[in-house]
């Protein structure tokens, strides 16, 4: 069984008491993924759904477009390494670009003019939004055990799909992304909710799912929010409490419900 968790003694202080106790640290390990034999880079991340992490990574970075070009995928016994074997080559990135993920993520794909996602005619209802946010900050299964972990969950509108967690928010749509094509769920448009910042790169990994609306826990950023002007995607921000930001594209909720 993976170990998630470690015990670790921890000092409480709270003037003017002072006692120790035991905490339980979520874990963060290396792994390293591997295409066509050759290794290619080291992700730090929770150790769980690592089929659906190296799936879904090398799905984002555009190395591959559908599960039909995965042969294998190999998860070594001490969940240490990956190994992905195409039906075809591919080359190696010429860098790896850090990102600002919460443990240091990685990229090789340049930030540039994002395809368009967004549907004009998708819309979903502001209570709806809530009702979806706060199923998943109810499920965080981790969190809830140690705290420092991030969630990120999809849906089509209705319900949620699947719910990933991860150390690493970026991590999280990995999962999401190696879930979806996993299970041959191509079909669009997509919700996407998570606990984490929406970065520049979150919001890249999102219009490579097919996200039409990104809604978070917390906040996006500028550049974020010019990628998703131009790309017709929705940004709702701060959504928690049954309050929240619409930042782009208002027209895809329904406010009057």
């Amino acid at each position: 069984m993976t170990k998630l968790f470690i015990n670790q003694d921890v000092i409480n202080f709270q003037y003017p008491k002072i006692k120790k106790s035991v905490s339980n640290v979520i874990v963060e390990a290396p792994v390293d993924i591997s295409v066509n034999s050759k290794y290619w880079l080291t992700l730090m991340c929770t150790p769980t759904n690592l089929e659906e992490l190296a799936c879904g990574f090398i799905y984002n970075e555009g190395v591959i477009n559908s599960f039909d070009e995965i042969k294998l995928i190999d998860v070594c016994d001490n969940k240490t390494s990956i190994d992905i074997w195409l039906n075809h080559s591919v080359e190696f990135p010429d860098k790896w670009q850090r990102t600002s993920g919460c443990t240091g993520g990685s990229t090789s794909v340049p930030l540039r003019n994002l395809p368009h996602t967004g549907l004009l005619n998708f819309r979903v209802s502001g209570s709806k939004i809530t009702e979806l946010i706060n199923e998943l900050l109810a499920n965080q299964d981790l969190y809830s055990i140690s705290g420092g972990v991030h969630s990120s969950a999809i849906s089509r509108g209705d319900n949620l799909l699947v719910t990933m967690e991860d150390i690493g928010r970026h991590n999280t749509l990995d999962k999401i992304a190696g879930w979806l094509i996993t299970n041959r769920l191509y079909s669009k448009p997509y919700i996407i909710f998570t606990t984490g910042r929406i970065s520049s790169e979150m919001l890249q990994k999102s219009n490579r799912i097919g996200a039409s609306i990104v809604v978070s826990r917390t906040s996006p950023s500028s550049l974020a929010i010019k990628l998703a002007q131009e790309s017709g995607i929705c940004i709702i921000g701060y959504a928690r409490n049954n309050k929240y930001r619409i930042y782009t594209h208002s027209n895809s909720v329904s406010l009057s419900d």
